[in-house]
């Protein structure tokens, strides 16, 4: 990262850090146990992608950032609640996330079961609670994409595929509709959200940013599965190898390492070209991207 990127970057992840911080209920509040929980589970981890998506795409569409802060919360208390029950042992059943104890080894199964229901309504707790918009349809609309990318047509959805496909081997393309949904769903509403907080893109652009945003979703799965085969859990802060051990198809799996890394910089290089005539303000959602494909590759 370049000294403005990482400066950007640093200062997004602080404030969103403090949002967070003042929006979850706090610790001496009762039920306490359960508080505690979601601040540990939320606080003090994790890059803040999603949440860098929003603040970008808001830039680059003339946004208030006091409106896409909290839409970047709400996607990031989404993000945590489902890392929370991906690591319940009904699901993937893991004891570290972002380099510490996962929730339901740190307390227990049914505080971690909580923990992810809590952050889920509060997420859409916030996105009602505040002015995201000036016409109230469309934060009415924004609420009702948040809502799809996180249930049963998005990351549910993709989830509930993931654990179907445990030990068979998927064609490349059900592997790219599981992840359109799985990952990628959060991210592309993480993008396009963000730009909603804002009105200066036409309606031809934000399609544009939409289809920036499928790809960069895509890429980020991508680049996720050659980590898991590849890096260390001390550098990922999660289970290295679970993949392979749990016998899900991957794209290492499918394709290979390389022939996964290739795909991934083919991704990033449509997620470039989709952005193309859409202004300098587009080069803080280029260094994201960037972020996203080259991290520990």
């Amino acid at each position: 990262m370049n000294a403005d990127f990482q400066g950007w970057v640093k200062s997004h992840q602080l404030l969103i850090e403090s949002y967070l911080q003042n929006q979850l209920p706090a610790e001496n509040h009762a039920p306490k146990r359960l508080h505690e929980a979601m601040r540990y589970a939320v606080l003090g981890g994790g890059k803040r992608i999603r949440p860098l998506l929003s603040f970008a795409a808001g830039e680059l569409n003339g946004a208030e950032e006091s409106r896409v802060i909290v839409v970047a919360a709400a996607l990031e208390l989404i993000h945590v609640y489902s890392l929370v029950h991906d690591d319940l042992p009904c699901m993937d059943d893991d004891t570290l996330r972002r380099g510490k104890p996962t929730c339901h080894v740190k307390y227990d199964e049914p505080t971690a079961l909580l923990v992810g229901d809590s952050l889920q309504s509060l997420a859409f707790q916030l996105m009602a609670e505040f002015s995201l918009a000036e016409n109230p349809k469309k934060q009415l609309e924004m609420i009702k994409q948040l809502a799809q990318a996180a249930g049963s047509r998005g990351m549910a959805g993709g989830q509930a595929i993931d654990l179907e496909s445990v030990g068979k081997m998927l064609t490349l393309p059900e592997l790219e509709f599981m992840h359109i949904h799985k990952t990628g769903a959060l991210i592309r509403a993480a993008v396009m959200l963000g730009a909603c907080c804002g009105d200066k893109l036409s309606e031809e652009q934000l399609n544009r940013l939409d289809h920036f945003a499928k790809c960069i979703g895509l890429a980020f799965q991508v680049v996720d599965d050659v980590l898991d085969a590849e890096a260390t859990t001390a550098a990922l802060g999660k289970t290295a190898g679970k993949d392979a051990e749990q016998n899900k198809p991957t794209y290492v799996s499918i394709l290979g390492v390389k022939q996964a890394r290739e795909l991934a910089k083919a991704l990033q290089h449509d997620a470039y070209q989709a952005l193309e005539h859409l202004g300098k303000s587009t080069h803080r959602l280029l260094q994201v991207t960037d972020f996203i494909v080259q991290r520990e590759f």
